[in-house]
């Protein structure tokens, strides 16, 4: 891994979404979000979506997977699982990062990495590992979140959106270029 160059830090007080419509650009071919204390205002999940240069609407073709790893609080069960109904083939949605819950204790964070995405030849890769903590009553247990994809389109990506499945939510986002 390279050097990573601190672009931009932004702050959800109660947000809909974060869009990152700035500072993606060849200057790097590999950028990294971290995300920290993501919170939603409801039990939900935390996605992520593009826009190629030019295009509005947080709506590029994806195709990707995800796999979870959980452990239960208690110890009582562990599992590990193949997730289909995060799975898009050609689709446009967001693409769910991970499940979180809404209390005041629970949150999620993790890593996000995109692959050249000023490339106009080929397709943009992307994975992302998150954990997040959710306490579903009775049930508390840590989630380890493995997503993998890519964009199909040889245009630039420029721009992102994170957003909760459902409502608003808190946390810091922050975005680093590799060098």
């Amino acid at each position: 891994m390279g050097i990573p160059t601190l672009i931009s830090t932004s702050t959800a007080s109660d947000a809909a979404s974060i869009d990152i419509t700035s500072g993606i650009d060849s200057t790097y071919d590999e950028y990294m979000f971290v995300f920290t204390d993501i919170n939603p205002a409801s039990t939900t999940s935390f996605n992520f979506q593009a826009n190629a240069a030019g295009e509005s609407g947080f709506n590029e073709t994806v195709t990707n997977t995800r796999f979870n790893a959980s452990h239960k609080e208690d110890d009582s069960e562990t599992e590990l699982s193949y997730d289909t109904s995060s799975d898009q083939a050609q689709g446009t949605a967001g693409i769910r990062l991970c499940n979180v819950a809404s209390g005041s204790d629970e949150s999620c964070a993790g890593v996000l990495h995109l692959f050249n995405p000023s490339n106009t030849t080929y397709v943009k890769h992307f994975y992302s590992r998150m954990s997040a903590y959710c306490d579903t009553d009775p049930d508390r247990y840590n989630q380890d979140a493995l997503v993998a994809g890519y964009f199909n389109t040889t245009a630039a990506i420029d721009e992102v959106t994170f957003l909760a499945g459902s409502g608003n939510f808190d946390g810091v986002i922050q975005m680093y270029g590799i060098s």
